[in-house]
């Protein structure tokens, strides 16, 4: 490890509150504990409309890998702090588009490591590894990834509603390693919580910060979510950085339910081709 801190424990600690077991139960899944769902409870006193964010943004994760699969070709997805899996995880939905795509999937909750295996690995061209996303050089050279994210390829690297898990020190450094091992024309998908409201933002982040025993980070503004994707130097694609209830929906006249005290905001940005 590269910090001074405790190496990740294969132990499931049920009597704390995991953010990926927070995020399943707001999907209506079922693996979670007591602890989790009592965090959650907290939370929606303060957001209300946590639910239909965590469903929002899922419909995002879906859309964007369709969308990158099929109109920029990219077969090779790396995708950070996956979570729990659910419906249309991000493999079913590429391999759709063309089977020979490859993804490997990152957390650091062993019980994900535990069901991403079992209900995830569905063939050689799928890859679930538990690690700290932060720890780009170690990620990079284990053997899932050397096998399944090729070099002289393009990848998407996708950080869906986790940058807001990171301290603020640790996410463009963490951002930019990654890129600095990407090719030109890969793609960025990066989103996080925000919200224009002073309070929401600190009562999340002080709920989240002591239900987790400090393993978050905070929840921000647009503007700054907008500042990583300018320290990368990424080319934003079409419709720009939004809430992600606006990034290419299906349907303009399927209804959209948005969160109204925070939204998941963010978009797509690519490695410029020079």
């Amino acid at each position: 490890m590269t910090r001074e801190e405790k190496p990740i424990s294969d132990a499931i600690d049920t009597r704390s509150p995991s953010v990926a077991r927070m995020y399943d139960w707001l999907l209506d899944g079922v693996d979670n504990y007591a602890a989790d769902r009592k965090a959650c409870e907290d939370l929606l006193e303060i957001a209300p409309s946590s639910k239909v964010l965590a469903r929002n943004n899922r419909a995002f994760l879906r859309r964007v890998v369709r969308v990158l699969a099929q109109e920029y070709g990219i077969r090779q997805f790396l995708d950070h702090g996956s979570g729990l899996p659910t419906q249309d995880n991000v493999h079913q939905v590429a391999q759709r588009v063309d089977r020979s795509c490859r993804i490997v999937y990152l957390d650091t909750d062993p019980i994900v490591l535990a069901h991403g295996r079992s209900r995830l690995d569905q063939n050689d061209r799928v890859a679930v590894l538990r690690a700290d996303m932060r720890e780009t050089e170690a990620i990079f050279g284990t053997p899932e990834v050397r096998r399944l994210i090729r070099k002289n390829e393009c990848t998407a690297a996708l950080f869906v509603s986790v940058v807001h898990c990171l301290k603020d020190e640790d996410v463009l450094p963490m951002l930019a390693a990654v890129k600095a091992r990407l090719e030109p024309g890969s793609f960025f998908v990066i989103c996080q919580l925000v919200s224009d409201r002073a309070d929401i933002r600190n009562r999340v982040t002080d709920l989240m910060d002591r239900a987790t025993g400090g393993k978050w980070g905070r929840v921000r503004t647009a503007d700054e979510v907008r500042a990583y994707f300018d320290a990368l130097g990424l080319d934003i694609i079409d419709p720009g950085l939004c809430d992600v209830t606006d990034w290419r929906p299906d349907s303009e006249l399927m209804p959209r339910p948005k969160a109204d005290d925070w939204v998941e905001w963010g978009g797509v940005g690519r490695v410029p081709i020079r």
